[in-house]
């Protein structure tokens, strides 16, 4: 008798042969024995038996390197392909007598039965979609990737989950799914043409429903929840707490000032938030942030007293300065002045960087208002307070002119640090119009110190204070009434400038030029001449001198009146002498 167990071995390598079966030794001796005919049938009704497109369950009875071999029942075998089996590492995942599902394909072309194991699978899945599309139960899944309009969910079979029904919601980023297992709804399927339509959105209403009814029963005023950021406005956010929207108000986010929430929140951010006010009618709530924290501007003069020093970090930058935060809520505000003791500021990103932690001094605290004023140069010795120190007034220094000006020079002292000489201090005896016509850029001269104001930050220098002020010389000398020669150097409308001494000028006004009405200085006058006046007035502070030709004409006028009164009183006293003495010779004569 042939034994059965070496014929399935024999069909696991090649497909039957049935003469091959009459030529075998134990076939010709048990010729026409009714254990043969038993074998034959039995085979026969085995095949019988197989039905394609069923799936069945079968017992792993060999594994090779490109097919494992499993028995199907009815001493039926059939292979499935290793590359089914195979897991990531690529090892074949089952051993001899595990058991499978497979589905019971076809016969190749040598009579082979051929298995399958995937379709096997895929069939089972396609009738668990069925039956949850039809009793509308959720099938889990897991997100593979990001496909157009929406992501590839492996629930057995690669099915779609458009990008509209991932969450209630519009969600922007939905790469963060990838590789999550969710639970969905079927939407809809196809079996032809192996398409399936996925949705998580009815579960995540009935979730979100769920909450809602939750969180009505269960919140109240002064409960802390947690909740997500649904939107962020300037005026406040408004925040998902789970079937109920409630709004943080820009000016309950912080103790300090918040201008734009979008800096520090965004859209699906966790937050933790206490509830202020809840309409249960209107479903309305209102919520604070700072709440959670105490108030830290009640103690703001204990903690930050005026002069102190303090550490902060560099939280936004202005064009007119920099705010620093101090603590959670509580911000001040470096003035672009407060910044540099000896140079300008054009904006503070030149001195600061966002994030940057930096000492500064307070200058002021306003707890009403919640401003504090801070000072980044005061930390620092103040530059001014030492130039006083190292140039007190009267001294003379030196330096190099950086800079001419209509209304004076510039002067380098030291590193930051410029002094001005004021037009008006270059020169006691000439009128400097532009210092340009005496002095260059880059050309070193002397000056004294006149003023250091370390309040205003202003360094004054004279140049003509070095010399001797010939103005208290001319004062000396010169009187009002004193009568002066002069040169014509300017003449205006309104008058003619006189040089008297060197760099000494006054001004004959139009007015004083004659007793006569004059209409034009330039009718009388050329540059050059050389005229003759009476000094009316010296103003030594203002350093001005005025002069009147008409005044030494009118003085001119009378001592030559004088003179001829003079002459003819002399005449008069000669005639009337002359006269008496000759009546007294007269009278002698008649006398006699």
């Amino acid at each position: 008798m042939v034994n059965d167990d070496n014929l399935i071995s024999q069909s696991n390598e090649n497909p039957i042969d049935r003469s091959a079966l009459s030529e075998h030794p134990a076939s010709n001796h048990a010729q026409g024995n009714e254990d043969d005919v038993g074998f034959e049938e039995l085979y026969n009704q085995s095949l019988q038996e197989v039905q394609f497109g069923e799936v069945v369950k079968g017992k792993v009875v060999q594994i090779n390197s490109d097919v494992v071999m499993v028995d199907v029942g009815w001493k039926t075998e059939g292979y499935i392909p290793a590359e089914e089996l195979r897991d990531k590492e690529g090892n074949i995942s089952v051993v001899v007598g595990d058991t499978v599902e497979v589905l019971i394909d076809k016969r190749n072309g040598d009579g082979n039965l051929i298995l399958s194991r995937d379709k096997a699978a895929k069939l089972k899945v396609w009738d668990d979609i069925k039956a949850a599309c039809e009793q509308n139960v959720s099938i889990k899944g897991t997100v593979v990737e990001k496909v157009k309009g929406g992501l590839s969910v492996d629930i057995g079979i690669l099915a779609f989950l458009p990008g509209s029904q991932v969450d209630i919601r519009p969600v922007r980023d939905i790469d963060k799914y990838i590789g999550q297992c969710l639970t969905f709804n079927i939407l809809k399927y196809d079996r032809k043409r192996n398409n399936v339509v996925l949705s998580r959105r009815p579960i995540l209403e009935r979730e979100r429903e769920m909450e809602r009814k939750k969180l009505l029963e269960n919140i109240e005023e002064g409960k802390i929840v947690e909740g997500i950021i649904k939107n962020v406005t300037d005026y406040g956010l408004f925040i998902d707490l789970g079937g109920i929207d409630g709004l943080l108000h820009v000016t309950d986010i912080s103790w300090g000032r918040v201008t734009r929430p979008s800096d520090n929140f965004s859209k699906g951010d966790k937050i933790k938030v206490k509830v202020l006010s809840f309409d249960r009618e209107k479903e309305r709530i209102s919520l604070g942030l700072k709440q959670l924290v105490d108030n830290p501007w009640d103690k703001i003069l204990e903690k930050y007293p005026v002069g102190s020093i303090v550490e902060g970090k560099v939280v936004n930058l202005m064009d007119y300065g920099a705010f620093v935060e101090l603590e959670g809520g509580v911000e001040g505000l470096i003035h672009v002045s407060e910044m540099f003791w000896t140079r300008g500021v054009k904006h503070p990103s030149k001195i600061l960087e966002h994030g940057e932690i930096v000492k500064v001094m307070v200058l002021d605290v306003n707890s009403e208002q919640k401003r504090i004023s801070l000072s980044l140069k005061q930390t620092f010795p103040n530059p001014w307070e030492m130039l006083k120190q190292k140039h007190p007034e009267g001294t003379t220094v030196k330096g190099v002119i950086k800079n001419i000006t209509n209304f004076g020079i510039f002067m380098d002292i030291e590193e930051g640090i410029d002094g001005l000489i004021h037009v008006s201090d270059i020169s006691w005896k000439h009128h400097v119009k532009h210092p340009s016509e005496f002095y260059k850029k880059g050309q070193e001269i002397e000056a004294m110190v006149l003023n250091v104001d370390v309040e205003n930050e202003k360094f004054s220098l004279g140049i003509k204070q070095i010399e001797k002020n010939p103005w208290e010389e001319f004062n000396l000398k010169y009187t009002q009434g004193t009568v002066i020669k002069g040169r014509v150097t300017n003449i205006a409308e309104f008058g003619v400038f006189l040089e008297i001494e060197e760099g000494i000028e006054g001004l004959v006004h139009i007015s004083e030029l004659s007793q006569k009405r004059v209409k034009s200085c330039s009718e009388l006058f050329a540059i050059g001449d050389i005229v003759t006046a009476v000094i009316k007035s010296i103003d030594m502070k203002s350093r001005k001198i005025r002069l009147s030709i008409k005044d030494y004409e009118t003085s001119q006028i009378e001592k030559d009146r004088s003179a001829n009164q003079y002459l003819n009183n002399k005449e008069n006293i000669g005639s009337s002498l002359a006269m008496a003495l000759a009546e007294i010779k007269v009278g002698d004569v008649g006398n006699e």
